[in-house]
């Protein structure tokens, strides 16, 4: 594969994971509720997900989704209902994790937890499955074989690209809640908050879907 084509493929990349979508939105809300740390954990986690994504789309899965709008959906509504799984647990005990963050403890999603959840947002993420099976195939050249060996390189590349921009995110959002912690109130408002993102965005998502 040619540097101008990655370098192509690296650009088109990064403009569509600046734009907000599933996981940006979910690492913003896991940083704030719980700090640097679970939201870093949590885009480690999101951008395995992708990458195991993108690797089913090399392999063959991209062409199904296309033949199969059924599948497609499918895979959509399954990543809503877990986000809409996350925001109502979020909403169901955003009192007390206030509570427990206000006094600099109390339980949170460990490590492994955190990795475990981001990737499951990244493995069911419907912008990037639908930025793979759509964009991936313009930037393979075909003329130099290896197909298969080429979408994975592309795959590689958008993980690598999204663990830096939502690591900046992730730090951002984890700052602004250190600075936070000492408002019980606030911290309420924002868990709630992302709570409520995560819910509606999961909504959103199986509506799509399905209508």
């Amino acid at each position: 594969m040619s540097a101008s084509r990655l370098v192509a493929f690296a650009l088109t990349s990064f403009v569509i994971i600046l734009v907000p979508g599933p996981s940006v939105l979910f690492v913003l809300a896991r940083g704030i509720a719980w700090g640097r740390a679970v939201a870093l954990f949590t885009v480690l986690g999101n951008s395995l997900g992708v990458l195991v994504l993108s690797s089913l789309v090399a392999v063959g899965l991209g062409s199904v989704l296309t033949r199969s709008v059924v599948l497609t959906e499918a895979i959509e509504v399954a990543g809503g209902c877990y986000l809409v799984w996350l925001g109502l647990d979020a909403l169901r005990h955003r009192r007390a994790h206030a509570e427990a963050m206000q006094a600099g403890g109390g339980p949170r999603p460990s490590r492994a937890l955190a990795v475990r959840q981001g990737f499951v947002v990244g493995l069911f993420n419907p912008k990037a499955l639908v930025f793979f099976v759509a964009v991936f195939p313009h930037f393979v050249d075909t003329a130099s074989g290896h197909v298969t060996l080429q979408l994975v390189m592309l795959g590689l590349l958008f993980a690598l690209l999204a663990l830096c921009s939502d690591g900046a995110w992730a730090l951002g959002a984890g700052a602004t809640r250190d600075r936070l912690r000492a408002a019980p109130r606030v911290l309420v408002a924002l868990r709630t908050g992302g709570g409520v993102v995560m819910l509606g965005l999961g909504t959103l998502i199986i509506t799509t879907a399905v209508a």
